[in-house]
């Protein structure tokens, strides 16, 4: 693992060293992309002091900022879009916050026995109601789903909940005639960040596997909780600087100043975990927080210690490298 993790370092200091800061094409790699991966594989590395410098190198560089309301068009603010919540739509694809957005097209479609040709996200399919009828969404496939768990986890008063879950029995009550069918242990919930919205047509193909929204890689709020982090686990902790990147995060949220955070320690490193729970719920980003934090075994139902920390190597990889591929 130790030569793995100094292999991609290096490979990212020299992509960070050689990229350009814009991008000649949108979704191109940058430097900054490749500093903000860099700094997140040194701590996943445990390698916090270097994981602080290269993050405070590209929070230094000015290039990115937390979504506000001075950052919102007219056309989103009519839509009744918060800062957060614009993010996450098609009008906030690749704005101020994106460190590293993947790229979504819904020009050419595909079936179910043909993903790989999909140019569409096909996980937003997946994870849309099933059967929807109503405002503003379109149907999916109700896969995953948020829980009871995650819901209860945003304090009162945080904007952030109701951009990132949508409860389907408070939106059926608020738009008459909306409905889904329920299946796929449903719990009510859906992650609203990555449902499928009627701007899809059907001229795109199966509009459940091709749509755009492009996936949110690296947000710079990601970056302002990992940097958080580094700084509050170095070797010389800088828990002030700590708090205010996590503060600046948490201020959007609540759109207030009397939720800050003031502990030091492990108790702030509590903080800052928490809070990435909340800030990137539906991202992608829990388990792999979980198993690098050693918190994977008592919270995941049914997660072995030693054993389910990685993937599993594809049999087909496997068979590859025995040499007994089947042509």
């Amino acid at each position: 693992m130790p030569d793995v993790y100094a292999s991609i370092q290096n490979d990212l200091i020299y992509a960070a060293e050689n990229l350009p800061a814009t991008p000649a094409q949108q979704g191109r790699a940058t430097s900054g992309a490749a500093l903000a991966l860099l700094g997140k594989a040194y701590l996943y590395d445990k390698k916090y002091d270097l994981a602080a410098e290269t993050f405070g190198k590209l929070i230094a560089t000015g290039r990115y900022h937390l979504v506000q309301t001075a950052d919102l068009t007219t056309q989103q603010i009519n839509a009744g879009l918060t800062p957060f919540g614009s993010i996450f739509e098609e009008s906030g694809e690749n704005g101020p916050e994106s460190v590293f957005e993947i790229q979504y097209t819904d020009v050419e479609g595909a079936s179910y026995g043909q993903l790989q040709y999909s140019e569409g996200n096909v996980a937003v399919g997946f994870a849309g109601p099933f059967g929807y009828v109503g405002p503003v969404f379109a149907d999916g496939n109700n896969f995953n789903l948020p829980t009871p768990k995650i819901v209860s986890a945003f304090e009162a008063g945080d904007l952030r909940k109701e951009v990132t879950i949508l409860d389907m029995v408070a939106w059926i009550a608020q738009n008459p005639g909306t409905s889904y069918t329920k299946q796929n242990q449903d719990t009510g919930y859906f992650n609203r960040k990555y449902i499928p919205r009627k701007r899809r047509t059907e001229a795109a193909g199966d509009v459940k596997l091709t749509s755009p929204n492009n996936y949110r890689a690296i947000r710079y709020a990601d970056v302002l909780l990992m940097a958080a982090e580094a700084y509050n686990k170095s070797t010389a902790p800088n828990d002030a600087l700590a708090r205010n990147y996590l503060n600046e995060v948490r201020r959007r949220a609540f759109g207030d100043n009397n939720h800050d955070i003031t502990a030091s320690g492990p108790a702030l490193a509590d903080f800052i975990q928490a809070e990435r729970r909340v800030e990137l719920a539906g991202e992608g980003h829990r388990f792999f927080d979980l198993v690098r934090t050693g918190k994977a075994a008592q919270e995941i139902p049914g997660f072995t210690a030693d054993k389910n920390e990685v993937f599993p190597i594809p049999i087909e990889e496997i068979q590859f490298a025995a040499g007994n591929w089947i042509h």
